[in-house]
């Protein structure tokens, strides 16, 4: 018996040891799988003067959680058949040394757009009329510093997004 008692507390100890362990993903590492990257569009927008600023306003179908990132790009034209994407904020310097900002802020349930300049932006329509912007969503627990956030394709790649039928505005 004297033998056998050694034997017997080792393994009461290992059985202590060997239970706690990290590989537990549902407790240790939970995964949210009901979040998503999402695109939205907002297509042939018109900013619309609201107490001295040119605003465009839209409510998201879904409230956006507190720790959601969004992020906005303006269509700056295309090249071969596709749009091409700048993100916002972005400055505009145009002939005359004038200049265009575009900015946004959001809320959960709304997103602002913003042009700004410094010059009266009524005289250049095709700035404030019929302009196209993406808006994208991301789950800051998918946030990745790595990518190029300007690139509005690394970002569609990175998170795995399918911008092919974004929702619109």
């Amino acid at each position: 018996m004297k033998k056998f008692f050694p034997f017997l507390m080792i393994a009461f100890i290992g059985l202590f040891v060997m239970s706690c362990d990290n590989r537990d993903e549902v407790l240790v590492n939970p995964q949210d799988n009901d979040t998503f990257s999402v695109v939205i569009d907002v297509k042939n927008a018109n900013f619309q003067l609201i107490n001295g600023q040119y605003t465009i306003e839209r409510t998201f179908l879904n409230p956006l959680f507190d720790s959601d990132v969004v992020l906005i790009y303006r269509q700056d034209g295309t090249e071969a058949g596709n749009p091409v994407w700048q993100l916002i904020p972005r400055t505009l310097f145009l002939p005359g040394n004038q200049e265009l900002d575009y900015d946004f802020d959001f809320t959960k349930n709304k997103v602002y757009i913003y042009a700004g300049g410094t010059y009266d932006l009524a005289t250049t329509p095709q700035f404030i009329n019929n302009q196209n912007f993406r808006v994208v969503i991301i789950p800051a627990t998918f946030k990745n510093s790595t990518i190029d956030y300007n690139d509005y394709n690394a970002v569609i790649k990175a998170f795995n997004i399918d911008d092919s039928k974004p929702t619109k505005l």
